[in-house]
């Protein structure tokens, strides 16, 4: 076992732990810190995969775009962020659920790749990555940031009252 594969297993526990504590917190805010930090977790994980793009995009887009627009539109629309009795609700059904989901996609991968290695590529071009997200696919880059622009006027517009 070398240190990629401890530090491999390290990043995915606390991934995991962290996608629980978001499912298993009561609490708005606290579900999107858990978030991030189960983000960060997968980023990680790139990070020793020898990923670093992907890992630096998941920091850039998910914990800096994603958690924070979820934090931003908690907080400007006033949304209550304390326990509430109103939506309590049974939580064995859905475990039941997200554990046979669970178990239903591990069966699938172990039987569409079985107990193979894959194997390794080489590291990825950063360069030609770039030039291909720049050439190639501008203009869904640039719909994707008006569409959170959009998102972000329009919690604003929400959240003021209207007179």
């Amino acid at each position: 076992m070398t240190l990629a594969d401890v530090l491999l297993a390290a990043f995915g526990i606390l991934a995991l732990g962290a996608g629980l504590a978001v499912v298993r917190t009561d609490r708005i805010v606290r579900a999107g810190l858990w978030l991030a930090v189960a983000f960060a977790g997968i980023a990680g994980a790139a990070l020793v995969l020898a990923a670093e793009f992907l890992a630096w995009v998941l920091v850039l887009v998910y914990v800096g775009a994603i958690v924070v627009l979820l934090l931003f539109a908690t907080m400007l629309t006033k949304a209550p962020t304390d326990r509430s009795e109103d939506i309590d609700r049974v939580r064995w059904p859905g475990g039941l659920i997200a554990g046979g989901v669970g178990l239903g996609l591990a069966a699938v991968m172990v039987g569409a790749f079985g107990w193979t290695k894959a194997e390794v590529r080489s590291v990825g071009d950063a360069a030609a990555m770039g030039e291909a997200v720049f050439a190639e696919w501008v203009l869904p880059f640039e719909v994707l940031s008006l569409l959170l622009l959009s998102a972000l006027v329009g919690a604003v517009v929400v959240s003021t009252r209207s007179r």
